[in-house]
């Protein structure tokens, strides 16, 4: 299945090198991803059961539509199709709807005809990302109701990290891809990382993943290569370092070969 939303960070490239890392999930196991956003690694391993969450309360309204009103938010986002100009992007941009298939159409709109997919906000929470070169809002790949029917049976929620984590026992999957905050914040990725995702929270969250690989659960990490990362992270399980290209540097010469760490539990 393919993922509806395009996603700085996304681990498309993950599927695409490193498969040899990832499980087999048979219909008993639950998947669960608590920093979901484009969901990557969901869409590939399609899992019967999950529970997959994030912080971005639009970002998970746009997944709760999708599954419960997907016809309503094709149609919508089909006249936006239709209306796509400068004009119209600035306009939506700084548009507030209320309706949870309008926000979710917003949404996905601004994602996809955004600069390089980029979920970015200012300091008073509105979203800020200039128009990019994308000229289609729908796809001939796109088949939401594929999607919708994908959802029926997993659980969607808008919360902290900690909470997903928590549910997950002995045999589950747990995938885990916070933003890339190092100690003092020297890690040449997103500069807004520290607002968002703090250097206490990554202590936070390795605590709660060493619980949850006490409890028999298995985690598979992604996060910045980087020795305070590899340091506070080293009890988790089995470190590799992986190459990736970046494409998110708005200047050419910024971006690069980029290596990140993967730790496997088991």
């Amino acid at each position: 299945m393919r993922p509806f939303l395009k996603w700085a960070g996304g681990k498309r490239w993950l599927l695409q090198s490193a498969k040899e890392l990832l499980p087999v999930l048979d219909d008993n196991q639950i998947y669960l991803e608590p920093f979901l956003g484009g969901g990557s690694m969901f869409f590939h391993l399609e899992p019967k059961n999950a529970i997959i969450s994030d912080v971005n309360k639009d970002l998970i309204n746009s997944y709760q539509v999708m599954k419960d009103d997907w016809r309503s938010l094709y149609d919508m986002l089909w006249s936006y199709h239709n209306k796509h100009s400068n004009d119209f992007y600035y306009k939506m941009r700084s548009s507030k709807p209320r309706l949870a298939v309008t926000r979710a159409a917003r949404f996905i709109y601004l994602n996809r005809t955004c600069w390089n997919g980029l979920y970015r906000v200012n300091a008073m929470g509105q979203f800020n990302v200039p128009i990019g070169t994308k000229s289609s809002v729908l796809f001939d790949y796109d088949d939401f109701e594929a999607i919708s029917k994908m959802l029926q049976n997993i659980k969607i929620e808008d919360w902290d990290f900690e909470k997903t984590i928590i549910k997950a026992n002995k045999g589950d999957f747990l995938f885990v891809d916070p933003p890339y905050t190092v100690k003092h914040n020297f890690n040449g990725f997103i500069k807004y990382n520290e607002d968002i995702f703090s250097w206490n929270d990554q202590i936070r969250l390795r605590n709660c993943l060493l619980k949850a690989i006490q409890r028999g659960v298995k985690v598979l990490i992604t996060n910045a290569a980087h020795h305070s990362i590899e340091e506070l992270y080293g009890p988790c399980g089995k470190m590799q370092n992986i190459s990736r290209h970046s494409v998110i540097a708005g200047n050419s010469n910024a971006r690069g070969l980029f290596n990140e760490v993967i730790i496997k539990s088991w």
